[in-house]
């Protein structure tokens, strides 16, 4: 393993962990982007409202 990607892996190691909101966050995020790109009439709060009605 070279020198530059034992210090990016120690770098990662580092960097501090996503909070369960961040997580929340990007897995919209991610939601939105993959259904956007199949159906462009997919809104931000589309995803949102489907995100809350799936916790409960």
């Amino acid at each position: 393993m070279s020198e530059h990607l034992k210090e990016l892996l120690a770098a990662a190691l580092r960097a501090p962990q996503m909070t369960a909101a961040e997580k929340e966050a990007q897995r919209r995020s991610f939601a939105f982007g993959n259904a956007n790109i199949e159906n462009e009439r997919v809104t931000k709060q589309m995803i949102d409202e489907a995100a809350e009605r799936i916790k409960s």
